[in-house]
């Protein structure tokens, strides 16, 4: 019973940390948009502005799902962390700027923390 008590916090631990990545997320790639925006250019293509919503909106979604302990959760984060990675990869093709670094790390971060919630059993 205490085994089964400490897996369900380490989960619980797991979950808040992934939450919070995923709202720190699309937090950034809102941000980054306005940015991009400004700045022009190959910054503020189409496909990759589009990219970044996606991005900012299956992370809001992902928390959502989380958040309510939805039996689909793993389901979202999934995709969630497909997203965030393609994201990451297109925030760092804008070369060396601290702004798209900033997103990409941070999409960075908040995939792996989806991909691990993607594998856990609810």
């Amino acid at each position: 019973m205490a085994i089964q008590q400490l897996t369900l916090d380490r989960v619980n631990q797991e979950m808040q940390q992934c939450i919070q990545n995923c709202l720190d997320c699309h937090s950034i790639c809102l941000n980054t948009i306005n940015y991009c925006l400004q700045k022009g250019g190959n910054h503020a293509e189409q496909s990759h502005i589009r990219l970044m919503l996606d991005c900012a909106e299956i992370c809001v979604t992902s928390a959502n799902f989380m958040l309510r302990t939805s039996d689909l959760h793993t389901r979202t984060c999934g995709v969630c962390a497909e997203v965030c990675d393609r994201c990451a990869q297109d925030c760092e093709r804008m070369g060396d700027d601290a702004q798209m670094k900033a997103c990409a790390d941070m999409c960075h971060r908040c995939a792996e923390s989806c991909r691990q919630m993607s594998m856990a059993t609810a």
